[in-house]
């Protein structure tokens, strides 16, 4: 009768344990089918407002490749549907052969890609070469010249405009691609921008090559530049842009139609009581393929770490 009761109570006991065992595995789904359904949800409200938000900012650039497609007097039409103005009824594809065909559209391409190249390289060196004397070199008073030179990225432009337009004016150089290009290759951003940038990299690399007997200019060549790729690639990006996006200055400096850049070139497109949109626009399409494809050679280089091997401690 003992050996019956002690039977008994193992198997309730047992069936407890397995009970308590289920009901903990029933809550432990729960709780994941919650955490799933709430993840699930988080992810669609960011796709959404991803959504939103790349629709924004491509918008634009739609509404600009659909107005470069159509016929002059189908813009701003208001006898049409919604969707006509964002999807033209015919392609006018002689748009873009009209604009190179209307103004010299060639010569201002060519001078755009000129002044944009030699800024973005001169201002790429000389930020890189005073990146690397702040952040590596000693010399006295340093910081003090660094914090000096950090400090002129404070006055706005609008305030040296022209200062500088009449030290370029004694110079000599004004309505001459020198007006145009070497104003703009030495940039405090750059510099600050790439010091930065160095002052993370590791000293060991340095130090190693010191030792092999490398001097200044060969650790810069062959250690400094290779591991700033992606500073570098960023720095490029931003003043290809800047350079080729530039209006106010080319517009200040340059008089002769033959050498302006492509800002001031559309202005051709426009008068005082008439803008020819669907050339303008297919101007402006050609205009931005360079940064298009500036922009994706450099991408990768964005969101690249950087790997850093051989150093152990």
């Amino acid at each position: 009768m003992a050996a019956l009761q002690a039977l008994h109570q193992t198997s309730e006991i047992q069936a407890y344990v397995q009970a308590k065992a289920i009901a903990k595995a029933l809550t432990l789904e729960t709780i994941k089918a919650r955490k799933k359904r709430r993840e699930i949800l988080n992810k669609t409200l960011a796709t959404i407002v991803l959504t939103v938000g790349a629709l924004t900012m491509v918008g634009p650039f739609l509404w600009m490749v659909s107005t470069s497609l159509k016929a002059p007097g189908a813009v701003f039409s208001f006898q049409k549907n919604w969707w006509e103005e964002w999807i033209p009824t015919s392609f006018v594809w002689q748009n873009y052969v009209k604009a190179w065909q209307v103004v010299p559209f060639a010569r201002f391409y060519l001078n755009s890609i000129f002044v944009a190249l030699c800024v973005t390289f001169g201002q790429v060196a000389t930020s890189a070469m005073a990146a690397y004397a702040f952040a590596r070199l000693q010399f006295p008073g340093r910081d003090k010249v660094f914090f000096a030179y950090l400090g002129t990225m404070m006055v706005p432009g609008a305030v040296t405009m022209i200062p500088v337009f009449i030290l370029l004016k004694h110079l000599g150089w004004i309505d001459t691609y020198k007006a145009l290009i070497l104003p703009g290759i030495f940039t405090a951003y750059g510099t600050f921008m790439l010091r930065q940038f160095f002052l993370t990299l590791p000293k060991d690399l340095e130090d190693a090559a010191k030792i092999d007997g490398c001097s200044y200019i060969g650790i810069f060549w062959r250690i400094i530049l290779p591991l700033s790729k992606p500073a570098l690639a960023t720095l490029t990006t931003f003043t290809f842009m800047g350079t080729w996006m530039n209006f106010m200055w080319p517009l200040i400096v340059i008089n002769t139609q033959t050498k302006y850049t492509l800002p001031v070139g559309l202005a051709y497109f426009q008068s005082l009581h008439n803008t020819d949109w669907t050339l303008l626009m297919a101007a402006s399409v050609m205009m931005i393929l360079p940064i298009l494809i500036v922009f994706m050679v450099n991408q990768r280089f964005f969101v690249e770490g950087i790997k850093l091997t051989g150093i152990k401690g």
